[in-house]
């Protein structure tokens, strides 16, 4: 189904359609006829699939690891970038061999012998990982999966190597499937539906966090390449140019970069604290939904942003005291409550509303020119920090050389305020600007979080109520062992 289609496509397609009517026996256009086409055209049809190694909408447009890439080789030919998304890896190799795209992008794993298909040079490694649920014994080796539920997607590269592994032993079953993304099999695992999944390295570290019951097992079998799709029966120009690109972008260190910033992190500490946000939402969020709620609609945030905020403010105990006298959920100090007009800051609902409340009157004394979201990632710092030291931080970026309306360059700058060579030079002198930053990461990854476990439980139930209407009992090809 299409995810994301160009105005130009659409209009094309019209064009094509009256032109078939009128003269169909001089017409013969097709997507993959190669470079000179897609010049002429202006834009570079790819097939792909959701999925956030892939392709998928986030909160400020498109993204993905290998859309970004995409984009920047689209631009390389001087031309836009269509999309058309599936759910299933065979129809984005199905679109590219009987040319319904130029190329095809999904996560797709170089394999040599599958006909009517040529291959970019390897952009990525993938390390076939086995994850299994917490709880369990530890799955340290390849007969520990004997007897346990294991799923995998068919044909992601994952599927194939289990059936490497099951010639060497025998015993081996698993089930996979072509409609699932590598979150449903993790939140299967979760749920006790799968006792183990076979995923990549990278996509266990994108999404250990939303699923911290899910345990890193071992590697298994050797690693793969992630690779473009290409028809192998037009001419190779287009193929040439994407192998120009891909190792232009690995010589720049581009392509390193973008790896890093898709895939590099991966730290235990915060993964750790992810388990215990996560059972905080079972247990404590609910109550407070409501207020949150109530807020968002009365200041325009988003409740889980305010959510977020409430739970690095307090872990959501509405008596939590600090030291220094702050209290409350959102941990108000007693001049911030006078001033938005809460009497109690130990009425959950108050403290929300109050937090709310002087989250907006922080954000809008902010320059109106800052773009989202990052005038929204300095709201939440000047609600940590206060107004003055933002103000402050921003001259610091400016007097660097950077930005002082990209949240980057004003992230780079707070922690400089601790310095005497830089905090002398503004206006309200020394702060500990290395708390707002952890403080807004801190935010921002319970924000994503929490819009993943409302998404994700949206999209279980879905498969759920699929799996009831349906007449299979489940959405998998049961592969039997050998023996």
């Amino acid at each position: 189904m299409p995810y994301l289609l160009t105005r130009l496509r659409v209009a094309l397609a019209l064009l094509l359609a009256l032109a078939t009517l009128l003269c169909p026996a001089q017409l013969s256009i097709r997507f993959g006829d190669g470079l000179d086409s897609i010049r002429k055209r202006d834009f570079l049809q790819v097939a792909t699939r959701h999925g956030p190694v892939t392709f998928y909408e986030g909160s400020h447009g498109p993204t993905g690891f290998e859309y970004e890439l995409l984009r920047r080789f689209a631009h390389s030919l001087g031309v836009s970038l269509a999309i058309d998304s599936s759910s299933r890896i065979d129809h984005v190799l199905d679109d590219v061999r009987d040319g319904r795209a130029d190329m095809g992008a999904g996560a797709l794993t170089l394999d040599l012998a599958r006909p009517g298909i040529r291959y970019s040079r390897p952009i990525l490694s993938l390390q076939p990982l086995v994850v299994y649920r917490r709880g369990l014994p530890p799955v340290r080796t390849l007969n520990d999966l004997i007897g346990l539920r294991i799923g995998a997607i068919a044909n992601s590269g994952n599927a194939e190597a289990l059936r490497t592994q099951q010639q060497n032993l025998p015993a081996l079953g698993w089930r996979e499937a072509e409609d699932l993304t590598v979150a449903d099999l993790m939140e299967m695992v979760e749920r006790e539906d799968l006792d183990v999944a076979v995923i990549y390295t990278h996509q266990f570290k994108l999404n250990r966090l939303f699923f911290p019951d899910v345990e890193r097992g071992f590697a298994l079998g050797k690693p793969r390449s992630l690779a473009w799709a290409f028809p192998a029966d037009t001419p190779v120009d287009l193929l040439q140019a994407a192998n120009a690109f891909i190792d232009a972008q690995r010589e720049s260190g581009e392509l390193d970069d973008l790896i890093a910033r898709y895939f590099g992190h991966d730290d235990y500490l915060e993964y750790v604290g992810a388990r215990l946000f996560i059972h905080h939402v079972s247990n404590r969020l609910p109550r407070f939904v409501p207020y949150f709620k109530e807020a968002a609609r009365e200041t325009g945030f988003d409740w889980r942003l305010l959510a977020a905020l409430g739970y690095q403010e307090s872990h959501w105990e509405p008596d939590a005291t600090s030291p220094t006298g702050v209290r409350g959920l959102m941990m108000l100090t007693r001049p911030t409550a006078s001033e938005v007009g809460i009497d109690n800051r130990l009425d959950p609902r108050q403290s929300v509303d109050g937090g709310a409340r002087y989250l907006l009157h922080v954000k809008q004394r902010l320059n109106e020119a800052i773009p989202e979201p990052d005038r929204t990632w300095m709201a939440l710092a000047a609600y940590n920090v206060g107004l003055g030291h933002l103000y402050d931080a921003q001259k610091i970026a400016r007097l660097r050389g950077g930005d002082p309306m990209s949240w980057a360059d004003v992230r780079e700058a707070l922690p400089l305020l601790q310095k005497r060579e830089w905090h002398s030079r503004v206006r309200h002198g020394y702060a500990r600007g290395g708390e707002p930053v952890i403080y807004v990461r801190n935010i921002r990854r319970y924000y994503e979080i929490l819009k993943y476990v409302n998404r994700s439980q949206q999209q279980f139930n879905q498969l759920s109520e699929r799996a009831l209407d349906s007449e299979e009992i489940s959405p998998f090809e049961v592969i039997s062992p050998l023996l």
